[in-house]
């Protein structure tokens, strides 16, 4: 082996162990799937659709375009959370039929008592729960969005400090 092959070979070895060492999977030259980005949900009724993840769910639209094969796309997220929803209408696919319980969103809320009030403020309820762990300290429920899908809703139990 050459000098210059075993300078390359040294270099290319010290790369990956910083690459491991910074929390890269590095492999051949090519990182893998570094973080999620978003979730899509194909929908029938867009506009209905946004208007309940914005005012029931308190998420903000962060953009809305066109796809170049003519797909309406909204992105929503929620304050605290880097990755978005993307919500999709594509009528060219035909209508959307959403499986009984094939995916759900969840979403932490601080209180379900009080989501649950909200959710009466705007004629709708749980379609499941709320179920609370035996001490009553947290627990979770289902609403079901416009078209079909299920949104878990999840109070994380409170920490007490002595």
């Amino acid at each position: 082996m050459g000098k210059a092959q075993s300078y390359r070979e040294n270099i290319r070895h010290f790369a990956s162990r910083v690459a491991l060492k910074a929390g890269w999977l590095y492999i051949r030259g090519m990182s893998l799937a570094k973080k999620l980005l978003h979730t899509r949900y194909r929908l029938n009724d867009l506009e209905k659709s946004v208007k309940f993840y914005k005012d029931i769910l308190g998420l903000e639209e962060v953009r809305r375009h066109k796809s170049p094969r003519g797909s309406e796309l909204v992105f929503l997220k929620t304050p605290e959370s880097e990755e978005l929803i993307e919500l999709c209408h594509f009528p060219n696919s035909g209508p959307v039929e959403v499986q009984t319980d094939l995916t759900h969103l969840a979403f932490e809320v601080d209180s379900l008592e009080e989501f649950g009030k909200h959710l009466a403020k705007h004629g709708l309820k749980y379609s499941d729960g709320p179920t609370l762990r035996p001490d009553g300290n947290g627990g979770f429920a289902f609403i079901d969005a416009p078209e079909g899908y299920e949104i878990e809703l999840i109070e994380s139990p409170k920490k007490f400090f002595a």
